[in-house]
């Protein structure tokens, strides 16, 4: 066996960044997108009131996360539209070991003005790394 001289060396395992993630959890995710409550008493016949767009971001990326059970990665576009919120939210669909190897998908989730999911569809996948031209 090799015997080092002189001093002896330390070498310090360290952890790589990827295992200090959490792990997903679904029932964070409901709970983002269930947090704040988007009933209020109206009148009858009374249009509802429409949630914020910092409320519709969190909604559109915590439901669809518990319907994929994929983590969501940000929300790319948030805009209104005349029956509630259009977003395109970004998912890591697959991750991989390294990081940049992960691969990535842009869904087009569809709200109604409370907030809650009415339809989605997979508009792209790409890996991290890809950048449009």
């Amino acid at each position: 066996m090799f015997e080092p001289q002189g001093h002896p060396i330390l070498y310090r395992q360290q952890r790589p960044p990827y295992f200090d993630r959490k792990p997903y959890d679904a029932r964070r995710a409901e709970i983002m997108a269930t947090e704040e409550n988007t009933e209020r008493g109206k009148a009858p016949g009374e249009r509802p009131e429409r949630i914020s767009a910092p409320t519709a971001m969190r909604h559109a990326a915590g439901q669809l996360s518990q319907m994929l059970q994929c983590e969501p990665a940000s929300v790319s576009a948030l805009k209104p539209t005349d029956d509630g919120w259009l977003a395109n939210v970004e998912v890591v669909e697959i991750e991989r070991v390294p990081d940049t190897a992960s691969v990535l998908a842009t869904y087009r989730v569809h709200l109604d003005e409370q907030g809650q999911l009415v339809g989605y569809e997979r508009t792209r996948r790409y890996g991290r790394g890809q950048i449009d031209r």
